[in-house]
């Protein structure tokens, strides 16, 4: 059964991006390295008209961006997401690891010190690692060591931008979570099921044939990160 450290998310952890993101990395880069060319050439479902590669310079890019402190007007925008994709196309698929493992490993204190506002960085990374383990027939895609600070991340999330309230029963963690705003004006939303699939309805996933209740609440609201 998994514990997240911290069941509330009502104190913000600053570290606890970096720690996300180096578990991840630890778990993540070694699957990579051990692929084939055509494996990085999969398309992923969550991403339409992306591959595996696409999603991984797009996440390496991201957080190169983070470490080096370059965010110019309409930075992580479709199109400059596209463009990061774009001036990556001639690196070797390995270059492309290097880049993403330098990230995850050098991003956490720049997250850490910037009081928030990259949080959702260090969060959209984990669940693009799940992405990729889907598209690249994994198991335990949106689940693995990480699953616990991803909760926890999710919860400080959900509660500092004042997110719909849900009480979460999950089928694989000890506790009930609470995510979201706590002002009480909105009765919480009830979810029933496991961490993955409510993962999944968070960042705009599919939940096709996933076992779960969701009431008081439209799947669509729950979707931090927009359409």
């Amino acid at each position: 059964m998994t514990t997240p450290a911290d069941m509330h998310g009502d104190v913000r952890d600053p570290e606890l991006p970096g720690r996300l993101l180096v578990v991840e990395r630890d778990a993540l880069i070694p699957l990579l390295r051990g692929r084939t060319d055509g494996d990085f050439a999969t398309p992923t479902a969550a991403c339409p008209g992306w591959t595996v590669r696409d999603v991984l310079a797009h996440c390496s890019a991201a957080l190169m961006r983070v470490v080096e402190r370059r965010f110019e007007e309409g930075v992580f925008s479709p199109e400059s997401n596209d463009r990061d994709i774009a001036e990556r196309a001639d690196w070797t698929n390995a270059q492309v690891v290097d880049e993403l493992e330098r990230g995850m490993t050098e991003a956490g204190p720049a997250i850490a010190k910037a009081g928030g506002v990259l949080d959702g960085v260090a969060l959209g990374e984990w669940v693009h690692a799940g992405d990729v383990r889907e598209a690249l027939g994994e198991a335990g895609a949106y689940e693995g060591e990480g699953l616990p600070y991803a909760l926890d991340l999710l919860a400080w999330i959900t509660r500092n931008r004042g997110h719909v309230p849900l009480h979460a029963d999950l089928d694989d963690v000890d506790e009930p979570l609470r995510f979201g705003e706590v002002s009480g004006e909105r009765t919480p939303a009830r979810y029933i099921g496991d961490a993955a699939t409510l993962v999944r309805l968070y960042a705009g996933r599919p939940v096709d044939g996933a076992a779960f209740e969701l009431a008081g609440v439209r799947a669509a609201e729950l979707n931090i990160f927009g359409d």
